[in-house]
């Protein structure tokens, strides 16, 4: 049947008026809406307003323009349809050939800061979305394009037969679905969060794909890197990468968890990561002291692991860093001097992050965790403990040292896989025991890592004790305070334990289970 006659209507120009140009030139008859119609007369592109068409004026402020049966039949009819064929003859209907349409900005609307509730439900897109619907549906008969990175491929067809390839439209016509899909799915998220209903009883996400992979967690698995619409700054979707091959699945998993603690502590603080769980944290009065703690909580498991600073990464820093092998480091930015020293080692990935705000302004979202037919959604644990929350509950009061060294221990503890038992000394991590079946074999880890370091240390634990034996073990160790949720039927126990050994314990009230 050939392409005869298109309707181009777009709020992203890109790239329009040469391809419609070219429409033009091979013979196809283009249809228009306002701002479209009258940039491609003013480039000399021949165009038919919409109102030509459906005999019916634009209304409404252009609220309504293609919502006409004279639009949508000529998109939906069957053109193989005998019956069909007649009653657009009868009615005096064109058909249309091809659809070009992109929707209202309504992310780019929302992401102002100053938007108004009217603004974004203005820039709902109603006729755009349904002219693509209608075209993709009958795409049979009709080419519909949401991208422009579509354009070419479309004209090269036209001009080599005449029209596009089945396949072709096939391939348009998921994408226009996958679009509208998501585009309403941001629709759905923005007023679910207005009328406080963020857990609504469909929940719907959209996400856009950032870059393929090389592959999951293993080579056999095939996997893809995906951002949400709108991420804030200070997350790796946002994050630039000054240096390196391209990030690995494993990689953006560890280079995310490191980040999430590193979130926690506003005075310079480094965080050193190995399978998503933290094996060395250092805080100091610069970030080269941090990362001089970091790297002495566990020199042996940083070896190939991911850095994350809170701190610009200066000379003096990035001269350390480079001794040793690291995949990663991420960090709000970098100085030219440390750049030149980094990137002479090939293979090492910077990342700058940007600013990443004080950790009592990090606010909560929501993560979702694929399950077998499902998935399960809640609340990021930005939990921040504030030390008014705690209650003394052992005879010995904590040190003021003590105290300090605890609440360190608790930031780390928060984002180690449980069961989790931290140990923390001056400032740093000085034992993890991570993703144990019982928190007495997180401790026994955690205790040796230590070694000698654990005397005189404090030990943060996820989740409460179920008796005393992390305890007596603690206090063999010469640990002399404790963090915990409490909350046990036999917190009692764990009560007394401390007490006989003198040891100075504090319950938080929350837990900090990490899956």
């Amino acid at each position: 049947m050939g392409m005869k006659r298109a309707l181009v209507s777009v709020s992203d120009k890109t790239g329009i008026v040469d391809f419609c140009r070219e429409l033009s030139a091979l013979g196809v008859e283009i249809i228009s809406t306002g701002g479209t119609k009258s940039l491609l007369a003013k480039e000399g592109v021949p165009v038919i307003g919409i109102s030509d068409v459906t005999g019916f004026p634009e209304i409404l402020d252009g609220r309504v323009k293609t919502l006409h049966p004279a639009v949508h039949s000529g998109l939906l009819a069957i053109r193989d349809s005998a019956d069909h064929q007649q009653q657009m003859k009868d009615l005096g209907l064109g058909y249309i050939d091809l659809v070009v349409v992109n929707l209202y900005p309504f992310q780019e609307t929302i992401a102002k800061p100053d938007v108004t509730y009217e603004d974004a439900i203005e820039n709902i897109d109603i006729g755009g979305p349904t002219m693509l619907r209608s075209a993709a549906k009958n795409h049979a008969f009709v080419t519909v394009v949401v991208d422009s990175c579509d354009y070419s491929t479309v004209i090269e067809q036209i001009r080599e037969q005449g029209d596009t390839t089945l396949e072709t439209r096939k391939q348009l016509a998921a994408k226009v679905f996958r679009h509208t899909g998501a585009y309403d799915a941001l629709i759905a998220d923005y007023l679910s969060n207005v009328t406080g209903d963020p857990l609504p009883e469909r929940f719907t996400v959209t996400y856009e794909k950032i870059q393929d992979l090389r592959y999951g967690e293993n080579p056999h698995q095939k996997a893809a890197f995906y951002r949400k619409p709108l991420a804030p700054s200070g997350t790796l979707t946002t994050a630039e990468q000054l240096h390196g091959k391209e990030l690995s699945y494993n990689n953006i998993n560890d280079a995310n968890a490191a980040l999430q603690i590193v979130k926690e502590f506003d005075e310079p603080a480094v965080v050193a990561v190995k399978h998503m769980n933290p094996c060395g944290v250092g805080v100091g009065e610069s970030i080269l002291e941090a990362y001089e703690k970091a790297y002495s909580a566990d020199p042996t498991s940083i070896f190939g692991g991911i850095v994350a600073a809170n701190r610009i990464i200066d000379s003096d820093t990035a001269k350390l860093l480079s001794e040793i092998f690291l995949e990663i480091i991420l960090a709000p930015g970098f100085t030219e001097e440390a750049l030149d020293i980094l990137t002479k080692k090939k293979n090492i990935r910077l990342l700058k992050m940007g600013e990443f705000g004080s950790s009592k302004e990090r606010k909560s979202s929501f993560v979702v965790t694929s399950i077998d037919g499902g998935m399960v959604v809640q609340e990021s644990d930005v939990h921040a403990l504030d030390e008014a929350d705690l209650k003394v509950v052992t005879e010995r009061q904590p040190t003021p040292e003590e105290l300090k060294q605890l609440l360190f221990g608790w930031k780390v503890v928060k984002h180690v896989k449980s069961n989790a038992i931290v140990l923390a000394a001056d400032n740093m991590t000085v034992g993890v025991g991570a993703g144990q079946m019982n928190r007495v074999g997180a401790a026994k880890i955690a205790i040796e890592q230590a070694g000698e370091k654990a005397k005189g240390a404090v030990l943060a634990s996820d989740a409460f004790f179920p008796m005393g034996d992390t305890l007596e073990l603690a206090a063999k160790a010469g640990i002399t305070a404790v963090i915990q949720p409490g909350g046990s039927v036999r917190d009692e126990e764990s009560i007394k334990v401390a007490n006989e050994h003198g040891i100075a314990m504090v319950f938080t009230g929350v837990r900090h289970f990490k899956h």
